[in-house]
């Protein structure tokens, strides 16, 4: 007599919407029933399944299904976290933002504020220009600073406008212990819900992450 494998291996892998295997809904379940009824009658009925077998079949289904209907709601309820907090800042849209990103040079002088590493007896602002080359360093104090950057190179002419890298470099003695972007704001044109989270859209076309964003104003 022909004996019927194991139900669960038979079960087929349906395809959802975004190509994930699963056993997820009724009919599922109906076509395991089925194919472990068949199994009962077509068994050696001189070698008969213990019932601990069924059990076994019965729980990894169980077992399976659960795991998959977790996974989807962890999937719904993170996609659910997500536009709530698209929703948040979208008022967002047309104010500036501070972020670690370049700077976008227009011709007017930009504000900017840094602080070196603990530790620091100097600071070095360093600006690159799009292509990564450096065109200005500024010896500044060991601190919290502000400064304005009037967009020029290091023997003070004008550059051209586009956007720059600004770091500062913290130093001791003529050892760097260390170097930051400096945070500098951004107009915002978008907010997206990405793979990774909520990104924002900036003028220029940077993304930038929300939870790089430090302070948000009013555009001037």
């Amino acid at each position: 007599m022909t004996l019927i494998p194991d139900a669960t291996a038979q079960l087929p892998a349906p395809v959802r919407a975004e190509g994930r295997p699963g056993l997820t809904d009724a009919a599922d379940f109906q076509m395991f029933l089925k194919m472990l009824t068949a199994q009962i009658r077509n068994q050696d009925p001189l070698e008969p399944m213990e019932s601990a077998d069924y059990a076994v079949q019965l729980a990894t289904f169980s077992g399976v299904e659960q795991q998959v209907r977790t996974n989807e709601l962890l999937a719904a309820l993170s996609e659910s976290q997500g536009q709530g907090e698209l929703s948040q800042v979208a008022v967002w849209v047309g104010r500036e933002v501070r972020a670690p990103l370049p700077a976008t040079f227009d011709g007017a002088p930009l504000d900017i504020g840094f602080e070196t590493r603990p530790g620091a007896e100097a600071g070095l602002l360093v600006v690159s220009d799009a292509a990564g080359r450096e065109v200005m360093r500024h010896e500044v104090p060991p601190g919290p600073q502000s400064f304005q950057w009037a967009g020029t190179d290091a023997r003070g002419m004008p550059l051209p406008a586009g956007d720059y890298g600004l770091a500062i470099a913290s130093l001791s003695g003529e050892e760097e212990i260390g170097r930051d972007v400096v945070e500098t704001y951004g107009r915002v044109r978008e907010a997206r819900l990405e793979a990774g989270g909520v990104m924002l859209l900036l003028d220029g076309g940077g993304l930038v992450p929300v939870a790089q964003v430090t302070a948000l104003r009013e555009a001037f």
